[in-house]
């Protein structure tokens, strides 16, 4: 890999890679705590001779299935059709704030 500048924003580095026959361009980012990874997890070791030029080592891959995922669990429902979200202890409390009083008596 050849890093030949810095990132307009200055966070990363543009590089040059080749691999299996190609060159590809791409950007390096540090890795921070929280944050998602965008594409392959590599660390770079700087040749002696010429340190702008650095082997690759791939931690994870960007291949797909290369990421370990745990399928989630489905749920099966009893009923057919929409959840129920209205309790009668919901309802009696929409009545208590949303319906309209009735009109008062006009007296003559």
């Amino acid at each position: 890999m050849l890093v030949h500048g810095v990132t307009e924003d200055g966070t990363g580095l543009q590089v040059l890679r080749h691999r299996d026959a190609r060159l590809e361009a791409g950007v390096l980012h540090r890795v921070d705590t929280g944050k998602p990874i965008h594409g392959e997890l590599v660390s770079l070791k700087p040749r002696p001779d010429c340190p702008l030029v650095c082997d690759v080592e791939v931690h994870v891959s960007a291949s797909p299935g290369s990421i370990p995922t745990r399928p989630h669990p489905r749920v099966e429902s009893e009923s057919r059709g929409p959840a129920q979200v209205a309790s009668a202890r919901y309802r009696a409390n929409w009545d208590l704030i949303w319906k309209r009083p009735s009109k008062p008596e006009l007296a003559n």
